[in-house]
Parts: structure tokens; sequence; C-alpha cells
């Protein structure tokens, strides 16, 4: 499958590259001792003993009897052995010719032109650039022969360069046949016994076959279907191209790239049925009466086409259906045996460089003969999220990445609560890297809901767009911890709004807060959700945090007997039954729960007496009795109105207490670890607003615990600064609803 570029408004390009590659300063003349190939990965030797490696990222630019030629990336060339896989590199322009017997390395420098024997033997030189006849220019080169077109005074002249006896002599001959106005001539192997040669006249483009051993043109036909060449492959009985045809109006591209065959018996032409679509890179060869052709680059490519995959059309029964040899292609040459050497993959096979044969005229075959370890279809590697995630860390985000064997992929990830079926869906669509990144930041369903607590599962698909291959997938868990929050009673990490309404029932709202959406406003995730009925029967329902062992936020509520009940978060944002905790709680105008004040690392609860004397609970985290027997603190709180645990706001070694008095002054008492309070620090006037101050904990995620302020006019966001001097930053609007469903009293 051997690929010329003919095309018209190519030619003085390509002209002009020949130039180029052709012309500098110096003779260079045939290296002695060519620089090592670069060393194959581990992974390509070791994908299977029984097969010689190939180089990954490098293309199939010749193959021959012996040896095969690779084309790196770089833009170095690799002459690599058959039995091994092993050989030499070389920089500038380079190919490999063969005979029926032997094998040819041609290199072209600045300013000569070289053609030996693989061995290193048995070589000729041909100078480049102004000699005493003309411009001499590399055309090209077949078999044993060196090709150069000259330009004189009467025209363009092709001539042909071939080794004589001696050591490094060689016989110029002049080929005739040509047109007199042929210019632009270029060279290539067809057969053993002929060369391809391409050239344009005055009426436009044309080919014709080289006899090697007179040196004379013939066959020479115009090039009369569409205007846009492309490949081109000879056998003795066919010669195929490829073909830009325009079905409408003429624009600068084709609109659709075809497969011609000429018989050379009866000059007949013939369209091949490979689609309505394809492009100048799609590719052609013959093999023993079936002309094969695929698009090149459809690893690579963003949407699937039919063409992607390496295809075989019978020449013998035209009605026969075509044969499907390979999903890709990327470059590919023909064999000097009349086989063809495709460099491409199979799904199940792998990537590689494949011979295809058809022996007699038979069903071709693909057989893999060098391989780059690499798989055809969509791997998912290494990777994934970690097996804990912890949103307390890294601002509430957690970032992971897959690795994938290719881009040119659709992935979808599905992180899923297993408790509830909440799920988010992380997407990208055709990664610039085969490490994938990915950021949860934290959220499920639209973005407006924290992820809760526990364990989760993951999938990732990988669906690849250009269609080669299967969706590959992977699956896995990871469980979600988070730090136990005093207002978060359905185990999400989030604050939560307790509301009373008029009824006496009572509502959770849960909110979430994201620097990355919403403007970083604190808001409602979604309506509140009713909890039950029959809570107008409390006089006093106080947050308390963890202190019955549940890991989410608990409740207490006093009757108007004065029992103290217990309601245990259960993590779905409701209760479990309650449970009495004791009578004699009628003493106590103010209550407050949410701080670890002893340094066990569960809540504790506050209590002040109507004589003004504050007294601690500490908790158990036992459900059936979650309180150890009070302790006195200290005298004089009757001056405060208003409580709230806040946890640690001031960086000392326990939870914190602020406090409001009649004057609406807030004031910060910094708890010292055993369940006492340094002097208390003055915070601000102006809080007698607020109908109530509430400690939520770290309501936004940065690690440091916040407050809330509500009013009739709406709820205020206060966030900590962990400075204990100025623990909470100027307020903010918060997005949350209030009061909730015509609630009264929110906790």
């Amino acid at each position: 499958m051997h690929l010329v570029r003919s095309h018209r408004r190519r030619l003085a390009a390509a002209i002009s590259i020949a130039l180029a590659a052709t012309t500098g300063v110096g003779l260079m003349t045939l290296p002695a001792q060519a620089s090592p190939v670069a060393a194959l990965s581990a992974a390509d030797t070791a994908a299977d003993e029984a097969l010689i490696p190939f180089p990954k990222d490098a293309e199939l630019v010749g193959a021959g009897h012996t040896h095969f030629l690779t084309r790196a990336q770089s833009g170095t060339y690799g002459l690599r052995s058959y039995a091994d896989g092993t050989g030499q590199g070389y920089d500038g322009v380079n190919a490999l010719r063969s005979t029926r017997t032997d094998d040819y390395w041609v290199h072209v420098g600045h300013y000569s032109a070289s053609l030996r024997k693989v061995d290193g033997s048995a070589g000729i030189q041909v100078p480049l650039g102004v000699t005493n006849t003309g411009t001499s220019v590399y055309a090209g080169s077949a078999a044993d022969a060196l090709f150069t077109s000259v330009e004189t005074e009467t025209g363009t002249v092709l001539r042909k360069h071939v080794r004589t006896d001696g050591a490094s002599a060689y016989s110029t001959d002049v080929v005739t046949g040509l047109p007199e106005d042929a210019i632009g001539m270029s060279v290539a192997p067809a057969t053993y016994d002929q060369a391809l040669v391409t050239f344009t006249v005055r009426a436009g483009q044309r080919w014709g076959l080289l006899d090697l051993a007179t040196g004379v043109v013939g066959e020479i036909h115009d090039r009369e279907v569409g205007a846009s060449g492309g490949a081109m492959a000879v056998s003795d009985t066919h010669v195929a191209w490829t073909e830009g045809v325009w079905t409408g109006s003429r624009e600068d591209e084709p609109d659709r790239w075809t497969v011609f065959v000429l018989d050379r018996a009866t000059d007949e032409v013939r369209e091949i049925p490979v689609g309505d679509t394809g492009s100048d890179k799609l590719q052609v060869g013959l093999v023993d009466g079936w002309v094969v052709y695929g698009e090149a680059g459809g690893l690579a490519s963003d949407a699937a086409t039919p063409l992607h995959s390496v295809t075989a059309h019978s020449l013998a029964d035209p009605d026969a259906a075509p044969v499907t040899l390979l999903d890709h292609l990327t470059s590919s040459v023909a064999g000097p045996d009349g086989s063809l050497y495709v460099r491409g993959g199979l799904v199940g096979q792998g990537e590689g460089m494949y011979r295809i044969t058809a022996e007699g005229g038979a069903r071709p075959e693909a057989t893999l003969v060098a391989k780059t370890g690499e798989p055809t279809e969509v791997v998912i590697g290494a990777g994934g999220p970690p097996a804990v995630v912890d949103f307390d860390e890294n601002g509430g985000r957690q970032a992971f990445d897959w690795t994938l064997s290719r881009t040119s992929v659709d992935i979808k990830v599905t992180l899923r609560h297993v408790r509830t079926g909440k799920s988010v869906v992380l997407t990208e669509t055709d990664p610039t890297s085969a490490t994938v990144p990915f950021t949860w930041d934290g959220t499920v369903g639209q973005g407006i809901e924290s992820a809760p607590n526990g364990a989760y599962t993951w999938e990732i698909e990988a669906r690849p767009l250009n269609g080669i291959g299967p969706t590959a997938t992977a699956t896995g868990s990871l469980t979600v911890d988070r730090a136990t929050r005093p207002h978060d009673f359905d185990d999400n990490g989030s604050l939560d709004l307790l509301s009373r309404d008029s009824g006496g029932r009572l509502w959770c709202q849960d909110s979430h807060h994201s620097p990355y959406s919403d403007g970083g406003q604190l808001a409602a995730a979604g309506p509140a959700a009713l909890v039950g009925g029959g809570w107008q029967i409390y006089d006093r329902v106080e947050a308390t945090g963890d202190i019955a062992g549940s890991e989410v936020g608990d409740l207490v509520a006093r009757d108007k007997d004065g029992v103290l009940w217990l309601y245990q978060g259960n993590g779905t944002g409701n209760f479990a039954a309650r449970a009495r905790v004791g009578g004699g709680w009628q003493v106590y105008d103010t209550i407050a729960g949410g701080s670890d004040l002893t340094g066990d690392g569960r809540a504790d609860l506050l209590a002040t007496d109507r004589s003004g004397v504050l007294w601690l609970y500490r908790s158990t985290g036992s459900a059936t009795k979650p309180l150890e027997p009070r302790k006195k603190i200290g005298g004089g709180w009757q001056v405060y109105n208003k409580l709230a645990a806040t946890g640690n706001i001031g960086g000392a070694v326990g939870g914190d207490l602020v406090a409001r008095d009649k004057d609406g002054v807030l004031w910060l008492y910094l708890g010292k670890g055993d369940g006492t309070f340094a002097p208390r620090t003055k915070i601000g006037g102006g809080w007698n607003t607020y109908t109530h101050v509430l400690g939520v904990g770290d309501a936004d995620g940065d690690g440091r615990n916040d407050l809330i302020g509500l009013n009739s006019s709406g709820t205020w966001f206060y966030k900590g600064t962990g400075n204990w001097r100025a623990p909470f930053a100027p307020r903010e609007v918060s997005g949350l609803d209030h009061p909730v469903n015509g609630s009264q009293l929110v906790f």
C-alpha cells in the first residue's frame, strides 16, 4: 500500500519538500556505523515471547525480505530485522527497497542519495544538487535502482542509476517513454519487474509503469476520475488508487474519497464501494485478487466510521461480501512477495505489524508478526478514588485519576451511595492524556446536596469514540467518612436546621455550601423534610451533637413537666424513638449542646438554672444513659439570655461557648478542655437583633466552626476565622429558608 501524493494543489509543495531534502552544504556520505535504535520498553518485549517487538508510536514505512523499516514520531528511522526486531536508527530521509532476493536501504541526504544492501555491501552514491548536466533531484527508488530527475534547458529528464561490477561504480541511463512536458516525476516500487512513475503534464496528472530492465515507461494513464489523487498500489494484474471525488459543487476539498481499480488486461476501471465517507488518509493495497483499503488514524479518531477497519474486497467476485481484517491501521506498505504489511490493531490481538496474504486468491488473512504490547481495545488501568474519602480535607474535594490504554474515549464515572442510592456522575470526553483526572466536589444529585457518609460503589465506563472495541468498565467501592457535625442529622456532613411549626410538626432543612458553586453561599439543599408531629409537647428542643454514640447529631427535648428526652439520630434526617433521660430539668432556663468540653471526643451539654449557675453534663456515648451527673461550673450566668455551644472556634484545647447578654453583646468563653472556661472575651454588640444564635459546627467545609443568627428578615451566616480575638468574619446572607414551612422555632 504505497502512498503517492499527486494532488494538483499539493504538487508545488511536494517539489519544494523534495528540493529541501536534497540541498544543503557539503556531501553527505553513507554513514559507516549508524546509531542504535532506542530501546523498546519492557511492556513491548514481555507481551509475547513468540513475536518480535514493534516500537510504540512508530509508523511502518518499508517491508523487505529480511528487514522492515519504521519511522518514529521524532522522525528517526529504524531498520529492523524480522529475526528479533532489533536494528539501527537513522536520521534523514530513508526507504527500504527489495529485489527478488535482497533488501536495499536507501538514504537521502542534502547532496547525495545512497543505496546499498542492508548488510552494508554493494552500494552506490549518487550526487544531488547542481551538477555539470543540470540540477539533480532525488525522484525515488525501486528494487536496486535510484532515480533522479534533472532539469535541463530542454525539459526535465528522469534518470536511472544502478550499480555495476565495481565496488561503488554505477551506470546512469535516461528513462524513456515519458511525455516531453513531464515534470514532477516520482518513482516508487510496483512489482519485482516494474516501478510506478507519477508525473504531471500540462493536461493534468498521469501515471505509468516503468520496466526496470529496459528503462521504458509504458501503460500511461490519466488520473481522470475525480481530481485529487491519493495512495496507489500495483500488482501484476491490477492498479488500485484512492481518489477524492466531488459529487456536488467543487470546493477546496472533495466530498468523499473512494477506491478505484484498473484491470491491466482490459484497461477497465471500476469503483470499489467503500462507502460515502473518507479522507485523504485512505490507503489501498493489492493482495492476490483482493483490494485492501482502510482510513489511517482510526485509533486516534473521535468519530466512528467503517473505513477505520482494514477491509478486503474481492476483485474476482465483486458481489462477495467485504472481509474485515483489522480494526484500524496507522500505516501500510507492500511486501516484496505480493503480501501487505500493516501497522494496525485487532481487538483481542493487540497492536503491532500484521502481514496480510491471500494464497491463490483465497480469503485473505492477517497474521500478527510484531507486537507493541498494547491492546487495541480500551483497557482501564490503575487509578480510581481512594478507599476512604474524607471531605473534611482538601477543601471538601477529592481528586483522583485513571490511566487508560488510549484516549479518544467518552468516560463516565458513577459513584452511588449504597444505603440511599444517591449518586453523582462525572464525565470526560476525549481526554488529551491517557491519565484522566477527576475531581469529586463532595456532592450528589444535581450538585446541591452533600454526599452522605458511608459505603459507596463506583463504576467507570470508557466508551471508544471511534467505535473500535467494546466499552470498557471497572468497578470498586469506597467509604466517605467525615467527622461528626452537631447539626448534621442525615449524615452527609452538611448543616441541617430543625424547625417546629405551629401545629407541632418538626421539619429538617438540609443545606449545602460549596466555594465552587452558587457563589459560595450557604443555601438550602432541596425542600424541608417532615420529621414528624407531636412536638408541641416540648418547651425546649436542643441539637446536642453526638452524645449517644450514633456518630450523627442527636436531640434532647424537655417536656412541660420538666422531663428531658433523648432523640438519637439515625443518619437519615430522622430519629430513633425517644428515650427518657431524667426529670427535674424545669429548673433550667437555657440549655446548650454541641461542644466537646472535656476532650473525650463527645459533645457535652450545658445548662443554666434560674439562679445563674452553669452546670456541665458530660456525655457518655450511651443511648440508655447518655449523661453523667451534673457538675457545677460557676455562677453569674443569669446575665445571659442565649447560649450557643460552638465547638472549638478559638484554637485552644477544648470546645468553646458564646453567650449573649441582655444588652445584645456576644461574649466568647474559650474552653480549657476540662469542662471549665477561660475568662470571657467580648466579640461585639448588636446581637439582640437575632431570635436564635446557633453554633452549627463547620458549615462551609473550611475546617473552622461557624455561627448562624436568625431573625425575621432572614438567616445570617458567620464564618469562623480560627482567631479567638475575632472568631467570626462579617455576616453573610444565606440562602436558607426562614421560617421553614411556617415554623416558629429553629434549633
